[in-house]
């Protein structure tokens, strides 16, 4: 098995070449059910299962495309970086799952005879070494997982009972190149294609088709080894390959992706081809298409399904698209390999820029300093030039890819810089990007990850020094906002970087999907939950999108934060200002609304008169009179942007971007105390409610029980509290726990009954500290309603911020919840440009957010008042919301979704302030505006039973 172990890319495929869904020639998908037999090494079994006749009747089967470990054979592998076998570059281990797949077809009786031109058997993607035979005829082995590999097998094929057999080894020299941060997951996890190549049928092409912004016309010119000719009827094209032709064309674009639709004609193949008009340049520093710098809102997306992993279809990917579209974002990194090639035409279709990563990450050699890193070795350059070649061939007629990106994470050597030179010599249509070359030796841009606030915005003042060539070069963010868990904060921070410095160009996410597996022990199973020995926890659940594609709170933030229409006003003197943040298009294809609430509730709502402007540029908009008097009320207005027209990714009437602004403010809830306290011998009574006489406690408001009312500054840490373990000396979740802040006793002091106020002193503090919060409870009572002002003081010396700071306690039976407040979602200090405030509603249950992992979540910011089990309570000032079944401890102590059983007590938190969130489970944490300081406090709820 001397192949699985070399450092070259393999032997036997043809050239890459360019990549097209369908011609004229037949094609045969040899997707479905293949026989399988799983051994523990590579060289277990004997190669006589290739040749025909061999019966494999008692083998299992699998579905291809698919990976054998999600279909009962084996278990998948989730590290970061780390290697899972020793790093012994090429060698891998003895032990190496090797899966054989067996597929007998017969040709369809439409397929050309068999001396009409050859064929290509073609694999999309395979995991991570094949070696294939076609009626026992060994055809050749390859390595590059996440690329296309072609043979020709006319020679071999026969009309009826062709055995196409592959051994797929799950380790490989290709391994090394292979470590990006997702599931190990061996298989044919692509499509298998048979293809007929006629007489005179296209081998390789390339479409160049480039814009002039100032003339408007486009050029194109198709080059292609087989002459023929190549026709675009809107255009009135018909001309020779390699002869350019020059037109007026409208351009393409993310924003309007303009597609023609032509076709090249050769002696055997006519291939449907769809074609953009646009040029990429780096110019002045920055990065322009057609001439305009662009603003890259831009996602990381691997390619994930709770149930097929990197197996997609089709559908699954027009769904990421769209749910891209629909969320204001503009650009994808397909990190860190290409995509299914059918995912770029769904980009060039719907419209997104798109950085195209080539199958390359050697990140566990950072464990040895880099040493025998392969990308800084002569002898596997050869394969990094074919993985290069093949990324490149394959996707270059993609208007979309306006960056070729040479790998991620691999550290810096020769072999990046062949690969870079290999591909500005083969395109010079698109520019170049590898986020590990700090003095872009190689590049046309600065790329960094996780970089803070503070050294992004040197960065864009031209302060962040460097070498001269780096200076002068456009800034991109390849990855940042850590999506894992409750959050990512900060983003809104971010984008108002990048939208006032020019040199700072955007950035990606991090990442589009949690890659959980839907797993009926925990929902979705993560990293060690298949008893790997190394492995990297729910790290890798960290994205956008829980793994059945629901969008997850940080999405919905990520889409107002990067709305490409800004929308400010003042509702007092009933002004709007409208800002095309396009980089394209005007604001034609948008209708604007107004609505105007009183005390959270819309009373009328109407057309708002928004000139077309085009991008860059504002107006200000007089909003009509206010409809009603609003006066003793909250009143505001929202002002909002929807689609005028259907489209093709979304329909009419579609939210694109909205604004909320204040037109007169909330009157501040007052109880004026007229109820004295009377002491009972078990009981206090005030006013509606009944305390404990031991404790000061309530036990009941009016006809409502209450349970365990007591301060709080406790949150299930987050995946952003508990952070990276780089970072330790700010890792507030585990210094929280540390500090002893889960485990708060409270001590009474005095219970003071007033004329007209009961007064409960206490203090709050963790066991074996000194810090502490002196805590008084003050509850005075007009008679009907209730009235808790809680004051807080620090004692002893507080260095770390608090989780939170409200009070929590206990209600049974309640379930649906009314309140007036920031909604529909969770919002927290630093994620909550999405929150509108409105009346909403929800039960219990549907306030949670259901994270992979269980933390802190729920939230809802700025309420005024809230309803539920019976009680009507409002804060002064506004406060957090949150109910849940369970407490905050049992909360924080789940590990998967299964491990929360709801409970007969529903546990409130009202909170006069929450800490930030950040990104620290791999980037920075909160900025210092969202923390959460323990100092001195006051704040006041009204308690009513609601009638």
């Amino acid at each position: 098995m001397s192949y699985v172990e070399d450092v070259s890319p393999g032997s036997g495929a043809l050239p890459p070449r360019a990549w097209y869904a369908a011609s004229d020639a037949k094609a045969l998908s040899l997707n479905g059910s293949w026989r399988f037999r799983l051994s523990a090494t590579a060289d277990a079994e004997d190669e006589s299962f290739a040749a025909p006749g061999h019966d494999a009747g008692d083998w299992a089967e699998v579905v291809v495309p698919g990976h054998w470990v999600l279909q009962g054979h084996g278990s998948p592998i989730y590290t970061n970086h780390l290697y899972p076998f020793p790093v012994d570059p090429p060698r891998v281990p003895t032990e190496n799952p090797t899966g054989d797949h067996l597929r007998v077809f017969d040709l369809p009786e439409d397929w050309p005879a068999l001396t009409e031109g050859g064929a290509v058997l073609r694999f999309d993607g395979v995991e991570s070494c094949a070696r294939v035979w076609l009626n026992g005829t060994d055809i050749g082995e390859f390595k590059g997982s996440r690329l296309p590999h072609e043979f020709a097998v006319g020679h071999l094929l026969k009309t009826v009972g062709n055995v196409l057999a592959v051994r797929v080894h799950q380790w490989s020299a290709g391994s090394y190149l292979e470590d990006q941060d997702q599931w190990w997951l061996p298989g044919i996890f692509r499509d298998v294609t048979l293809l007929h190549r006629p007489a005179g049928s296209a081998l390789d092409f390339f479409v160049r088709a480039s814009y002039d912004h100032v003339t408007g016309e486009g050029t194109l010119c198709v080059d292609s080894d087989v002459d023929g000719r190549v026709t675009v009827p809107a255009l009135d094209i018909d001309v020779a390959t390699g002869e350019a032709v020059t037109v007026p064309v409208e351009p393409w674009s993310a924003e309007t992706p303009r597609l023609y639709d032509g076709e090249l004609v050769t002696e055997g193949e006519r291939i449907p081809l769809r074609i953009g008009f646009r040029t990429v340049s780096l110019e002045d520093g920055l990065i322009k298409v057609n001439g305009t710098a662009v603003l890259f809102k831009g996602v990381n997306r691997h390619e994930w399904h709770p149930v097929r992993g990197r197996a997609l279809d089709l559908e699954t990917m027009r769904e990421d698209v769209l749910l891209m579209k629909r969320h204001n974002i503009n650009a994808v990194r397909t990190s860190h390999y290409p995509p299914h090639p059918a995912f770029l035409g769904l980009c060039d279709e719907y419209g997104l820029w798109v950085i195209d990563e080539c199958d390359l990450e050697t990140h566990g050699f950072v464990e040895q300093d880099w040493r025998d890193n392969p990308v800084d070795d002569d002898r596997w350059t050869p394969a990094l030039l074919d993985r290069a070649a093949r990324m490149v061939e394959r996707d270059k007629n993609h208007p979309s890819v306006v960056i070729w990106s040479l790998g991620n994470e691999a550290g810096t050597g020769r072999g990046l810089t062949a690969m870079a030179e290999w591909i500005r010599g083969r395109d010079t249509s698109r520019l170049v990007h590898y986020e590990g070359d700090l003095d872009c030796r190689d590049t046309d841009m600065y790329s960094r990850m996780y970089a803070f606030h503070d050294e992004v915005e040197r960065i864009g003042r031209g302060l962040d020094g460097g070498t001269a060539k780096r200076r002068r070069l456009p800034f991109v963010l390849c990855e940042y906002g850590h999506a894992m868990g409750n959050g990512p904060g900060g983003l809104a921070d971010y984008q108002r970087l990048f939208e006032s410095h020019e040199r700072l160009q955007g950035g990606f996410v991090w990442e589009w999907i949690d890659h959980g597996i839907e797993d009926g022990r925990y929902a979705y199973a993560y990293g060690g939950d298949f008893g790997e020995e190394l492995h990297d926890g729910n790290f890798v659940c960290d994205g956008l999108l829980f793994p059945d594609r629901t969008p997850s709170p940080g999405l919905v933030e990520f889409k107002k934060v990067i709305e490409p229409v800004r929308i400010e006003g003042d509702g007092a003197d009933g002004t709007v200002r409208v800002t095309n943040a396009h980089d394209f298009a005007d604001l034609s294809a948008l209708a604007f609304t107004w609505s105007y609430q009183v005390d959270g509730e819309t009373v009328e709502t109407g057309p708002l008169s928004v000139p077309p402007l085009a991008p860059g540029e504002s107006a200000d908009v007089k909003l009509p009179r206010p409809p009603v008097d609003g006066r003793g009320a909250e009143t505001s207005w929202t002002v909002r942007a929807l689609l005028a027209a259907d489209t093709a990714w979304a329909a009419r009437g579609h939210p694109v971007a909205w604004g909320q602004f204040a037109a007169a403010a909330r009157p501040r809830p007052a109880v004026v105390p007229t109820a004295a306290p009377v002491a009972g011998e078990r009981l206090i009574t005030l006013g509606p409610a009944s305390f404990d006489a031991r404790t000061g406690t309530p036990t009941s408001i009016g006809g409502v029980a209450v349970e365990g009312l007591r301060l709080d500054v406790w949150r299930a840490p987050t995946d952003n509290d508990d952070g990276a373990e780089w970072q330790a000396d700010t890792r507030y979740g585990v210094l929280w726990r540390d500090l002893g802040l889960h485990r708060m006793r409270h001590r009474l002091d005095a219970i003071e009954l007033g004329d007209d106020s009961l007064t409960v002193r206490t203090r709050v503090a963790p066991a074996a500290r000194e810090v502490g919060l002196a805590t008084v409870y003050r509850w005075t009572s007009d008679g009907s309603r209730l009235r808790l002002t809680v004051s807080v003081a620090p004692e002893g010396n507080w260095t770390l911020p608090l989780p939170r700071l409200g009070i929590r306690f206990g209600l049974a039976g309640a379930d649906r919840v009314t309140w007036f407040g920031g909604g529909p979602g969770e919002a927290y200090p630093d994620s909550r440009a999405a929150s509108t405030v409105c009346r909403w509603q929800s039960t219990v249950d549907d306030l949670q957010t259901p994270y992979v992992r269980p933390q802190e979540n729920g939230a809802r910011a700025d309420v005024r008042w809230a309803e539920l089990g019976g009680l009507r309570i409002e804060g002064d000032p506004e406060f957090w919301f949150s109910a849940r079944r369970w407490t905050n401890e049992q909360l924080d102590a789940a590990r998967h979704r299964t491990d929360l059983v709801p409970g007969p007590t529903v546990w409130v938190n009202l909170d006069h302030g929450q800490h930030g969130i950040g990104s620290q489970s791999c980037g920075p944490g909160p900025l210092p505006r969202y923390f959460l300081h323990a100092g001195p406090a006051e704040f006041s709820f009204v308690f009513a039973e609601t009638g």
